[in-house]
């Protein structure tokens, strides 16, 4: 693999020794000469490691975001592993065809794949299209037992070391596993999930789902191992070493929807990492009417609550340093009562904290311009303005709207909140969609999925997936 600086990254000499800074967010960490050597060489362009340490370090940096890596190829792996394709489904033959003619074209060998058709009873003739196009078809033994029966039913028969599954309404890229598969060379490593991408561009809706939908992680890569935090892979691009799936148990049947959520956070309770990518592409047929895709988003919704009943550890942090927490509060203030004085008072708020901030660094050994800081904080601001305004949106737009009609002012920051969040999202995933048909749909997205929330909730008895876990700084 090759190693680079992030962008926004810097090496800085100061006056107790070099540092490397990163600009978004502000953050600093003193370099040993050893250290300060090696980045140096990255500084000329990628590198690749010279040795075992010098990529257990280079890679540490990749997850604190200071550098960035390339990622493997087939070509590293000593010897391929066997592949198990498992793709759940009941009455969608059509699609299956076009899954099925897709994984024909795969960039791996096909003495080490197998294609498993696992059907949960399906009346039209799905079955021989499965038979028609190679794939060994495979009875759930249910008549719509559900996609996480059917995904069992097919690991138990499967060959392959690594279970590769993949939903029938998807097709995958010739890449597909090319990308994946040699993110197991850490043998740490349980699961991998890929890039979903929307099969379809033709309609508003489409095009919004692409980069919106839930399937869809976003363009950073990410890993997660033992911890409380709610990051989990979709297991319509879901890659998995088949002895720890067994070991987990496999997916729990009970769940109809969640249970690629609850599965891969019970890996990581096991002690396993899970990676995700953003390439090894699969291509998702979204739901392109407005009903199925607010239902959907409701449904989503509901599993917050049972989820949570299951994974009391797993849970919502936000943190809240307080400067930055008192400015945001002074400028919402100055929106709800329409009044220009809280202003001032935020200002001088920001010019304090990016003092403090100056000083604690220059203790530390390190001094930064005034204006270069300045900027790094009032960006603080505005990460902390969208997540914070982002879960409002997310769990609490139906009472908010609620409260909108007995204030007006109010009302006004949930429209700011909702434009301004929604905006964000636009620009960072790059919409292939003008921006009010995108807010349209964004509210339609909150307030589906927060309905579903509710539901869920309400189902289970518990409103503990509604609990908070603030952090000061």
């Amino acid at each position: 693999m090759i190693y680079w600086l992030a962008d926004d990254v810097s090496i800085e000499a100061g006056e107790q020794g070099d540092f490397l800074v990163s600009s978004r967010p502000l953050r600093m960490l003193r370099l040993n000469p050893a250290l300060l050597a090696l980045l140096q060489r990255l500084e000329d362009g990628g590198i690749r490691p010279e040795s075992d340490a010098e990529q257990m370090v280079l890679d540490t940096l990749v997850k604190k975001g200071f550098i960035e890596r390339s990622r493997s190829t087939l070509a590293d792996l000593a010897q391929l592993p066997r592949v198990s394709i498992i793709i759940p489904v009941k009455d969608r033959a059509d699609d299956l065809r076009t899954c099925l003619t897709s994984l024909s074209s795969l960039d791996y060998p096909s003495d080490r794949l197998e294609i498993l058709v696992v059907d949960d009873g399906s009346r039209d003739a799905t079955p021989e299209v499965a038979r028609e196009l190679g794939a060994r078809l495979i009875a759930s033994g249910a008549v719509g037992g559900g996609p996480a029966l059917a995904r069992n039913k097919g690991a138990m028969v499967a060959s392959g070391e690594i279970l590769a599954f993949i939903d029938s309404d998807c097709s995958a890229a010739e890449d597909w596993l090319a990308d994946l598969i040699p993110a197991f060379n850490d043998e740490k490593l349980a699961a991998v999930g890929g890039w979903v991408d929307g099969m379809h561009q033709g309609s508003a809706l489409d095009r919004y789902e692409a980069v919106m939908s839930s399937l869809n992680l976003g363009r950073r890569e990410m890993a997660g191992g033992a911890g409380g935090d709610t990051f989990y892979l979709p297991s319509c691009n879901l890659l998995l070493r088949r002895d720890a799936f067994i070991a987990a148990g496999g997916f729990r049947t009970e769940l109809q929807v969640g249970e690629d959520v609850d599965l891969t956070w019970r890996l990581r309770d096991a002690g396993w990492t899970i990676r995700y990518l953003p390439c090894g592409t699969v291509y998702h047929a979204h739901r392109s009417r407005l009903w199925q895709f607010m239902k959907r988003r409701f449904d989503y919704g509901t599993s917050e609550g049972l989820l949570q009943q299951l994974h009391p550890v797993r849970g919502k942090k936000m943190l809240l340093p307080a400067m930055l927490s008192a400015i945001l509060l002074l400028l919402t203030v100055a929106l709800v009562t329409r009044s220009f004085l809280p202003l001032p008072l935020a200002a001088l708020v920001l010019l304090i904290d990016t003092g403090l901030t100056g000083r604690r660094m220059k203790r530390q050994g390190l001094a930064l311009g005034t204006g270069k800081i300045l900027a790094a904080r009032s960006r603080a601001v505005g990460s902390l303005a969208y997540y914070l305004g982002y879960h409002l949106l997310r769990y609490y737009l139906l009472p908010l709207l609620l409260a909108s009609l007995v204030s007006p002012s109010f009302g006004l920051l949930v429209v700011v909140t909702l434009l301004g969040v929604a905006t964000v999202d636009h620009q960072v995933r790059k919409a292939r969609l003008d921006l009010p048909r995108f807010w349209f749909y964004y509210f339609l997205e909150q307030l589906a999925y927060g309905c579903g929330v509710i539901a869920g909730c309400l189902r289970v008895k518990s409103f503990a997936s509604y609990r908070l876990n603030l952090q000061g700084h």
